[in-house]
């Protein structure tokens, strides 16, 4: 049994090193095969050259080059800008309500009229006010004439001083009296408080008005101003001074503006902040509400090496570009990795990969490949 095992096990020493001998005999034969196909291949390509020295219709056909067009990289300012919608608001867009309870007596206006600061727009029944400074002012003008006697009756030492006293106190009671009941009157009296239109009118002649409802309103066109919603990912983007492109599509009209004022508080319903954006004096028939389209720039870099969006490829490993590499006398394609930062209006930042002075395929860059030859297109 003992010789049995030492048989077998001799029969499988010698069966492993007959296969590790024909390995090696392959991989001699396959070394030899690669170095005669290596010697071809240079001999063939220096016959090409040389026929095709000879014979321009054979070069024609043995040329495996690309034709493209070339572009060489320079640094370059490279903004990227977002568009947020916004609207137009003023800071004088106003609804009045009455500050008394009272009948309406008296409208003097209609929507749209201009009105001027101060004026009167529409007037409650304040009859029984009107009716108690009209008593308050005689009883006022009798106190007076009184205190005026007692007054030059004390300086000539006639008389006590608590009647001037008492007489003095009658005078300044009824002139604090008169001034409330004169308050009171002008509550019934709605005015303007600024320039502007009237917007709409909420009472009729007539009606009862109550303390807090509104009446009328008001707009001014004096300090307009636009203001949008943007998302918090921007909160740090955007300083007062900033410049802004502001088309309103309802007017057809465009500008350029700047920041105004950045809120520094996230509203948490939609997790945006509010930019406010100066309007141009000259920019008319703007009403609050209205639309507008609001272009910022997020990023600017000066010195940015950017090229077309489309020439930037991409394969199972990441993003690539075909550059121009001379080698000898020839022109070859050579694929090249790069790191993409932001793209805007078909022009891509590049962060790495690319630097100042490289050439890049232009066109025909689909048709190359690492290595391949290429020829400029005049």
């Amino acid at each position: 049994m003992r010789n049995s095992l030492l048989i077998i096990a001799l029969t499988v020493f010698m069966a492993a090193c007959g296969g590790n001998s024909d390995v090696e005999k392959l991989k001699s034969k396959l070394e030899r095969i690669e170095k005669d196909i290596q010697e071809k291949t240079i001999e063939a390509n220096e016959l090409q050259e040389e026929i095709a020295k000879l014979d321009p219709e054979f070069a024609k056909k043995t040329d495996q080059s690309v034709l493209i067009k070339q572009a060489v990289v320079k640094p370059q300012d490279f903004k990227h800008k977002i568009n947020v919608q916004g609207e137009v608001a003023s800071r004088k867009n106003i609804t009045m309500g009455a500050e008394t309870m009272g009948r309406v007596t008296q409208i003097n206006v209609s929507p749209g009229d201009m009105v001027k600061r101060n004026q009167l727009l529409v007037k409650l029944d304040a009859s029984t006010t009107e009716n108690s400074i009209k008593e308050l002012k005689t009883a006022l003008d009798l106190a007076t004439t009184i205190y005026k006697k007692q007054k030059n009756l004390w300086e000539q030492e006639i008389g006590t001083e608590v009647q001037y006293l008492e007489a003095k106190n009658r005078k300044e009671t009824l002139e604090r009296q008169l001034a409330t009941a004169q308050s009171q009157l002008d509550m019934a009296y709605l005015k303007a408080p600024f320039n502007g239109r009237i917007n709409d009118v909420n009472v009729n002649m007539g009606e009862m008005v109550q303390p807090g409802l509104p009446v009328l309103s008001m707009v001014s066109q004096e300090e307009m101003y636009l203001k949008a919603d943007v998302s918090e990912e921007y909160i740090n983007d955007f300083d007062q001074g900033d410049s802004v492109e502001v088309y309103l599509p309802s007017i057809k009209k465009s500008f350029s503006t700047v920041v105004s004022a950045v809120s520094y508080v996230i509203n948490p319903a939609n997790r945006t902040f509010q930019l406010e954006v100066k309007v141009n004096e000259f920019v008319d028939n703007l009403k609050p509400n209205q639309f507008a389209r609001l272009t910022l720039v997020d990023y600017e870099n000066q010195e940015a090496i950017v090229v077309p969006s489309y020439v930037v490829q991409q394969d199972n490993v990441g993003d690539f570009v075909f550059v121009v590499e001379n080698k000898g006398n020839q022109k070859k394609a050579k694929k090249v990795r790069v790191e993409r930062g932001k793209t805007y209006n078909d022009r891509t930042e590049i962060l790495n990969g690319l630097k100042n002075g490289d050439v890049i395929i232009s066109e025909g860059y689909r048709e190359a490949v690492n290595g391949i030859e290429v020829r400029i297109a005049q």
